[in-house]
């Protein structure tokens, strides 16, 4: 379950922030005018649905918010919420949280990196053309990673241009899984309060706190 919370996290930050990188110029268009609206954003939300391609289809679906560095990421077994100084990992068939302090130079997987420009140079980008994805016709940009340590040997987004949104995608990693991710119902500036980013303990009856820190 820790794998595929952290793929739906690369997942999800790769589709509200695009990376700015290199090479395609039709490419960096398309992706500065989603991150063009991302960051205009107070807050987001939406849901997503992550699924394990091969003989044997695996589906997890969850939800994702954020305001400003705070995030969190909701599994059906499993959260990750952090309030930009710690991350609260919480495993529900364990009851167990995790404590850990928040560092944006280590969190590779951070949703907290959209609103920076971590992923300058790190990647490499173009446009491979259009697919229709759901009743939608997507602008298609696949993008490599210039660093051979990285986790993920090719990630493509499917970015809606009437709205520049990102509305899926494929994560292919080095091991040979591909994974297909969609998002849907996006939702900008949600209301939101800074306690939907604390990990509440009353809230958890009998929960194992794990400090890290």
């Amino acid at each position: 379950m820790k794998k595929i919370l952290s793929i739906a996290i690369a997942a999800l930050m790769l589709a509200a922030q695009p990376v700015m990188a290199q090479t395609d110029a039709k490419a960096k268009t398309i992706l500065e005018g989603v991150s063009k609206k991302i960051n205009s954003l107070k807050t987001l939300k939406a849901n997503f649905a992550l699924t394990l391609a091969g003989k044997t289809k695996d589906t997890k679906k969850g939800s994702f918010s954020m305001k400003g560095q705070k995030y969190r990421v909701t599994l059906d077994r499993q959260e990750i919420i952090c309030d930009g100084k710690t991350v609260w990992t919480y495993m529900k068939d364990a009851n167990e949280v995790q404590v850990s302090t928040y560092n944006a130079s280590e969190q590779t997987l951070s949703p907290a990196k959209l609103f920076t420009n971590f992923y300058d140079k790190e990647y490499a980008y173009k446009h491979t053309g259009t697919r229709k994805v759901g009743t939608k016709l997507c602008d298609i940009v696949e993008m490599t990673p210039v660093a051979k340590g990285k986790q993920f040997s090719k990630v493509e987004l499917a970015i809606d241009p009437k709205t520049n949104t990102i509305v899926g995608g494929n994560v292919w990693e080095k091991n040979g899984n591909k994974y297909e991710y969609a998002i849907s119902n996006f939702t900008p500036n949600p209301p939101m309060t800074d306690a939907n980013f604390v990990f509440d303990k009353a809230k958890y009856p009998g929960v194992e706190v794990v400090d890290l820190r």
